[in-house]
């Protein structure tokens, strides 16, 4: 006889953060949720992106200090981070380096509302 477990469905918690205008267009700041350090990027078009500001490669917490661009890659633009130490680049949509392809920064949910910024954590 199997015993199902219940699970509860994932819920996302949202940390309000700022007002737009506190981050630069075309930069990043860095914020503290859930302990944990992450930084936020601002297009020109006001799109939102967030990742850990734990840059893998150097082990430091510098990603928002990074090298923000945009690049063309399998046909679309893709938004992308450069570590300010040996600038290892990521794609900021999806983590992924562009560098080692096994290589990841985790990628936190953002939006915007009522001009102010939030993140998103799934528990």
């Amino acid at each position: 006889m199997s015993t199902a477990i219940a699970t509860k469905p994932l819920e996302t918690t949202w940390t309000d953060i700022c007002n737009l205008e506190q981050i630069p267009v075309a930069g990043g700041v860095n914020a503290l949720v859930e302990n944990t350090q992450v930084a936020i990027f601002r297009t020109r078009e006001n799109k939102l992106f967030a990742v850990s500001n734990f840059d893998p490669f150097s082990k430091a917490n510098v990603m928002s200090r990074g090298i923000f661009g945009s690049t063309k890659r399998d046909g679309r633009d893709v938004y992308k981070i450069a570590s300010p130490i040996l600038k290892n680049t990521f794609d900021l949509e999806t983590g992924q380096s562009f560098d080692d392809l096994s290589v990841f920064l985790r990628v936190f949910n953002v939006k915007l509302e009522a001009g102010r910024v939030l993140i998103g954590v799934l528990w």
